[in-house]
């Protein structure tokens, strides 16, 4: 599976969602017909790009008339936040973290020099004195004490 396809496709679905007003329903053969690649190449992309990470939400129903809705998370920036922070739990990999401090920029909640800061903070880099084992608690710990303070 070749990361240029998975960008066309997260590109074609971008454009849909942006001329839809943020959501867009989709048929995931029609999809993988239109890319010439297997339907498994469209849940990836889904899976990975369109997540509630990401700021989105997947509703799916498969059969013969089936289709994927994915529609942007739109909510106020206080809750978006909120939701953040409970969203995280107890432990979060850097991996996660990046994909929901672009989510914040991206939802216009976060400036980008915070979310610089907040990604050098929740870094590998910057964890790397703690214990491996432990790096995901701080990690999900450093994150939430950001949000909470940058936005109260």
């Amino acid at each position: 599976m070749a990361a240029g396809i998975s960008d066309l496709i997260a590109g074609f679905i971008q454009e849909l969602l942006n001329e839809a007003d943020g959501t867009a329903e989709l048929q995931r053969a029609e999809l993988a017909s239109r890319f010439n690649c297997v339907p498994s190449q469209i849940n990836y992309v889904i899976s990975t790009r369109f997540s509630p990470e990401h700021g989105y939400v997947v509703e799916s129903r498969r059969g013969g008339g089936g289709y994927i809705r994915i529609s942007r998370v739109r909510t106020d920036p206080k809750r978006l936040v909120m939701h953040t922070v409970n969203a995280v739990g107890d432990t979060l990999d850097a991996r996660t973290a990046a994909a929901l401090i672009s989510n914040l920029v991206n939802a216009g909640v976060m400036r980008e020099d915070h979310a610089i800061l907040a990604m050098a903070a929740t870094g590998t880099a910057a964890l790397m004195p703690a214990n491996p084992r432990e790096r995901d608690a701080i990690r999900a710990s450093v994150f939430k004490q950001i949000l909470i303070h940058l936005f109260q």
